[in-house]
């Protein structure tokens, strides 16, 4: 389709200026706002025993629920691109589900699960063990939004990859297992890892389903995005654009990761 040239560099600017006005603009605000009093205001907020315990809090949920949506997300792929059963096509939907699903909605369906009235209310009545407005509530929250990433990564390789050379290898008498570890997961590596990524960059994140399961409280079920809300809504404008910063310098560690990743995995399939 041949275009002129004043429509091209009418589309172009008019890019450039939706991505200014909802993106850079914002971010380098927040910028500004954190760094005007200076790097040691910067430091100094973020290293209070609430941001402190706040982060130890994101990177403890992270470092449980990435080995858990690798383990179930790996053989959900596999089992996904390998076999036709009935109901795969409702399996597909309710994996997708996170992704059409509101997360308050989440956090609600976790509360009338897990609640003290909840189907197993007796978790928390009977055993003691609290898992609504608690830990575990953060984390099976923050599962359930990220599902779908490392199933979604993997299983568009997996098909791509086909059954060739794991029947190759299963005929010389490997086993399942020596025939994953030797040849499926080598082949895998890229999209899980990207995956992965993925993961990291939406648990940080997450705030909606999180803050309808948690307590909130300072040092004890505060994550970063849950810090940022409470600092704001408190009238600590500044603590709350400092964690801010903080948030979205993790958010840029994790964009060039996927950068990198895609370069590597392009120059591998050249």
């Amino acid at each position: 389709m041949n275009v002129s040239p004043a429509v091209r560099y009418l589309l172009r600017y008019t890019a450039l200026a939706y991505v200014l006005l909802l993106l850079i603009v914002p971010v380098g605000l927040i910028l500004w706002r954190t760094f005007t009093p200076g790097i040691g205001a910067f430091f100094e907020s973020i290293t209070t025993p609430a941001a402190i315990s706040a982060l130890q809090l994101s990177l403890l949920v992270v470092a449980i629920v990435v080995p858990l949506n690798v383990l179930f997300g790996v053989p959900t792929a596999l089992v996904l691109a390998r076999n036709k059963f009935r109901g795969k096509s409702l399996l597909q939907a309710v994996i997708d589900l996170p992704f059409a699903v509101s997360p308050v909605v989440v956090g609600v369906a976790l509360i009338l699960l897990w609640g003290t009235a909840g189907f197993f209310g007796f978790v928390e009545n009977d055993l003691g063990f609290k898992i609504i407005f608690g830990f575990p509530g953060i984390v099976l929250a923050s599962i359930f939004v990220t599902v779908p990433f490392v199933i979604r990564e993997v299983e568009p390789v997996l098909h791509e990859l086909g059954t060739d050379q794991e029947e190759a290898a299963a005929t010389l008498g490997s086993q399942w297992w020596q025939t994953f570890w030797r040849i499926t997961l080598p082949s895998i590596r890229w999209g899980l890892t990207y995956g992965v990524v993925l993961t990291v960059a939406r648990t940080l994140g997450e705030f909606g389903a999180v803050i309808m399961v948690s307590s909130n409280l300072p040092g004890q079920s505060q994550t970063l995005t849950l810090l940022v809300a409470d600092r704001y809504n408190r009238g600590a404008e500044y603590g709350a654009y400092a964690v801010s910063t903080l948030l979205m310098s993790v958010a840029v560690i994790v964009l060039i990761a996927q950068v990198i990743l895609d370069a590597r995995r392009a120059k591998t399939d050249n």
